[in-house]
């Protein structure tokens, strides 16, 4: 190049003097020899000569289990000369797996997560729409005078209309599966109220960059979200775009409730179980793998129940005559089920051992990772559970999901035979808890192992 300040080395470099093949084992080799260059050049000394070696061990996978090994020569094949590839293979991506922990300074600014993790704490929520009092309309049966998943809506000689939005930054690269996620968490609101999705406008910004990828990003991100909407029965009938610091997408939901059987977080009896249609953990997940520490068979983990729509869920929750419902999103499960309980004016028995976790969520709590909403999400709690659990444990119950699953009130005597049929869903479904009569006051939460698998007892009239 003629540049001593450029140095060039691996693959991209072509050794006049030394003429090798381009292959992994000199470029890996190279490693050494140019750290102590470098540090030479630093120093202002001038470069040592590297020689690289002759001939190098070339290992190349048939598919079959088998291997080819070559050096010079010599040639050789089976299944040893695969296993013994695995092993360096193995060998050296460790090393830039299991990387020693580094001490940092506590970032000014964290870096915070998307998805619902990315909603505003339920404390200043409250606070806001305390003191904003919006006016109130005939026409609305169901709104902020006593909210619940989505707004329900009546005009005089039409069926009631529920209406929803949601909206968030995205948490995945690919504006596809960003569309798609999206799309199923806003129509979660509708399928908690036992309503069918009719109609969507989306809501999207997208960072400035060329047009070409304005249009990509744009494009794949509302044909992900069309995807499941159409599959849901419903359309995309308009929409609103601007430019944005971030990639972030949100649909605003028209569905109709099916004729006398509302769902709504009020209802709850004495007696009733508490049945939860997905796993926890999409909250951690994201997090650990925003900062690069979540394995990738866990987070497609999380991806896989992310995109898996509520519909049919809720369909088996009427069918099992559900008497209330929700849907686990940003403030987690603790925070959904009080509000279920206020509503309702009751208290609940939750076992921790019942409550199903995706792989790898408890043991990513356990090393202290937790989503941007998590701390907000123990605050507001903190003070309204009874019981002990792990750390770990209590921090999944606070997690907040995206795409979470719902969370349901079901009779003692149609629980088991609920589960049973969501399984048959492919739903990793469970009983976790059971409902108890307040006795004044805030309601109570209170985590008793095994209290999942107590007796059933008929629900008071």
């Amino acid at each position: 190049i003629g540049d001593p300040r450029i140095i060039a080395t691996g693959d991209v470099a072509t050794m006049i003097a030394y003429p090798r093949e381009k292959a992994g084992v000199y470029a890996v080799r190279q490693g050494r020899p140019l750290a102590a260059n470098l540090r030479r050049a630093l120093a202002g000394k001038r470069p040592r000569r590297a020689v690289p070696q002759r001939r190098g061990l070339a290992l190349i996978g048939t598919g079959d289990g088998h291997a080819v090994a070559s050096r010079g020569s010599l040639a050789a094949h089976g299944v040893a000369l695969w296993r013994l590839k695995e092993w360096i293979d193995r060998r050296w991506m460790r090393r830039y797996r299991d990387l020693p922990e580094m001490a940092t300074d506590e970032a000014e600014d964290p870096m915070r997560c998307g998805g619902c993790a990315a909603k505003v704490p339920a404390a200043v929520l409250a606070r806001v729409m305390e003191r904003l009092q919006p006016a109130v309309s005939e026409a609305v049966m169901i709104g902020l005078d006593s909210p619940d998943d989505a707004a329900l809506i009546s005009f005089p000689g039409a069926p009631p209309l529920l209406q929803t939005v949601d909206f968030f930054r995205a948490m995945v690269d690919d504006p596809y599966l960003f569309g798609r996620i999206a799309a199923t968490h806003a129509l979660g609101d509708v399928y908690a109220m036992g309503g069918m999705p009719e109609t969507a406008l989306a809501i999207a910004t997208l960072p400035p960059a060329r047009p070409q990828i304005v249009e990509h990003d744009l494009y794949h991100m509302l044909r992900g979200g069309i995807d499941v909407l159409e599959a849901a029965g419903a359309v995309l009938v308009g929409g609103h775009s601007a430019e944005g610091a971030e990639l972030a997408l949100g649909f605003a939901v028209t569905g109709r409730p099916r004729p006398g059987k509302l769902l709504r977080k009020t209802g709850l009896r004495p007696g009733d179980r508490l049945i939860l249609t997905k796993p926890l953990g999409t909250g951690v997940i994201l997090a650990a793998d925003a900062r690069g520490l979540g394995p990738a068979r866990i987070v497609e983990g999380a991806l896989a129940t992310m995109v898996q729509s509520a519909g049919p869920a809720a369909g088996c929750l009427l069918a099992h005559r559900a008497t209330a419902c929700t849907d686990v999103t940003g403030f987690g499960l603790l925070g959904h089920l009080l509000e279920m309980l206020r509503a309702s004016n009751m208290n609940a028995v939750l076992d921790p051992d019942a409550i199903p976790a995706l792989d790898g969520a408890v043991s990513l709590l356990g090393r202290g990772i937790t989503s941007s909403l998590h701390a907000d999400n123990l605050v507001a709690l903190a003070a309204l559970v009874i019981g002990s659990a792990t750390d770990a444990l209590t921090a999944l119950l606070i997690d907040p999901q995206t795409a979470g699953g719902l969370l349901a009130g079901v009779p003692a005597a149609d629980a088991a035979a609920c589960v049973a049929q969501l399984r048959g869903l492919d739903y990793r479904a469970a009983e976790i808890g059971f409902v108890t009569q307040a006795e004044g006051g805030e309601p109570r939460i209170e985590l008793e192992p095994g209290a999942a698998a107590a007796p059933r007892q008929t629900a008071v009239a």
